[in-house]
């Protein structure tokens, strides 16, 4: 079963996207915030990471920065969330090396579609 990490700072957010990836069939890890992320992507050892820009501390644009300049992380898929749909900031997202982003409000079943794309491509 894929492992998917969910990033948000807003517990709504959190709740309805671990409910809809784990009736998509995937196991859910959850963080609330950058530094947490980071925690949690080196103990969980998640498949794919859907990631909140605005969080509290580190921001999401930060921790995928950080994400990417590892080695054990750099091939990661990360879908950006983000409220704001703004093109610059969809632009620095892949710029700094997303597979992909959201904008809130989203299509769940886009959302799903997104994420098991990513998975299928990362199958050796």
């Amino acid at each position: 079963m894929a492992k998917v990490l969910v990033v948000d700072d807003e517990p709504n957010i959190v709740l309805s996207l671990e409910f809809l990836m784990e009736q998509a069939g995937f196991e859910v890890v959850t963080a609330e915030d950058g530094e947490q992320a980071l925690a949690r992507v080196h103990d969980s050892q998640p498949d794919l990471l859907l990631l909140d820009i605005s969080l509290p501390g580190i921001s999401g644009f930060d921790v995928l920065e950080r994400l990417r300049s590892e080695a054990a992380t750099a091939q990661l898929p990360i879908i950006m969330l983000t409220a704001h749909g703004r093109d610059v900031e969809r632009e620095k997202g892949m710029a700094l090396g997303a597979d992909d982003y959201i904008t809130k409000p989203f299509s769940t079943q886009s959302l799903v579609e997104k994420v098991k794309a990513l998975l299928i491509e990362e199958q050796p």
